[in-house]
């Protein structure tokens, strides 16, 4: 069976648009062809470009999307969030994402959720978990690399919110982090890797509320042969720094240690090439399937400026859906 750098590089070289979906570990490389991918019940959307047209059509069944969690025992989360400072505290990490599973009470189905979510990056993987993220993670275009980690979030109903976020030390610290560690895993694969906008503030739909997100747009130049070394260039980058910490090796070890179930799929990521440029998502915003019973996963940026009680609502935050 062709490895995935070699059928990568091949479809680049003819021009065949595909999908690539890579998991946390990156031990799970997959590449398909959109008609592939349709055969093996995988479909996706990325800003219109994909192969969901010839997804049957959901039953729809629920018309609330009451998602019901089974919210995450304090008690676990704070001896998980208590192991990650003492990290903090002690110098290992500067920052780490500490994400959970939150069961979840529903008789919703992934592909009703799939179908009604709004988010530019979809993806829907068998009947085993679906992807709604608002992040990308790289993107090529006329031979330059871009990125855009996303780190601080506030609801936007709360008074002076963009003015609160961007005032805030423990977000701003988060951001700078991610935004150092992007650029040096950019400039691994690229030259003249610079931050073009420096945390500005988007706007992501939140089911009928509205989230403000700050995010940094970081460019570099890729060699001219970059189609045929693409594949080994992507997996030096991974896993995201967005979703890992900094710095990454250390950062990684004390996730396996904290986090109380292996990510799998989640929080790595997929993407595709339309026949001319790449777009590509980080896997947040994730609901899987295990043993009949959906998972939301989620979490946050921990650093030594966190605090628990926050950092636990924020992972509570993240549990919704943005209906179209």
């Amino acid at each position: 069976m062709e490895d995935f750098e070699n059928k990568v590089t091949r479809f680049l070289q003819d021009g065949v648009p595909f999908l690539f979906i890579i998991d946390f570990d990156a031990t799970t490389k997959q590449v398909f062809t959109f008609d592939e991918a349709a055969r093996e019940n995988i479909f996706f959307n990325i800003k219109g470009n994909g192969n969901d047209k010839e997804l049957p059509s959901a039953s729809f069944e629920n018309s609330d999307f009451d998602l019901r969690p089974t919210l995450v025992s304090k008690e676990i989360y704070k001896q998980a969030f208590s192991t990650v400072k003492h990290e903090l505290n002690t110098g290992n990490s500067f920052l780490l994402n500490l994400t959970f599973p939150t069961a979840l009470d529903t008789t919703v189905k992934l592909d009703e959720i799939y179908k009604k979510a709004y988010a530019p990056y979809k993806l829907l993987y068998k009947d085993k978990f679906v992807i709604f993220s608002p992040e990308c993670y790289l993107k090529i275009k006329d031979g330059n690399i871009f990125s855009y980690p996303m780190k601080g979030t506030i609801n936007s109903n709360v008074p002076n919110a963009e003015e609160l976020l961007l005032s805030n030390k423990k977000e701003l610290y988060e951001h700078n982090t991610i935004v150092d560690l992007i650029r040096n895993d950019l400039s691994m694969i690229a030259k003249k890797v610079r931050v073009n906008k420096f945390r500005y503030v988007d706007k992501i739909k939140k089911g009928d509320q509205e989230l403000l997100q700050t995010s940094t747009e970081i460019q570099g130049e890729l060699p001219e042969n970059w189609k045929n070394e693409f594949a080994s260039l992507l997996l030096k980058t991974l896993p995201a720094g967005s979703i890992s910490g900094a710095p990454k090796k250390k950062t990684l070890e004390i996730i396996s240690k904290a986090e109380i179930a292996p990510r799998g799929f989640y929080t790595g990521i997929f993407g595709v090439f339309d026949g001319q440029q790449i777009d590509s998502a980080v896997s947040i915003r994730f609901i899987e399937k295990i043993n009949d019973t959906l998972f939301y996963k989620s979490g946050g940026g921990i650093t030594h400026l966190s605090e628990m009680e926050e950092e636990y609502q924020e992972l509570l935050e993240k549990i919704y859906v943005p209906i179209i």
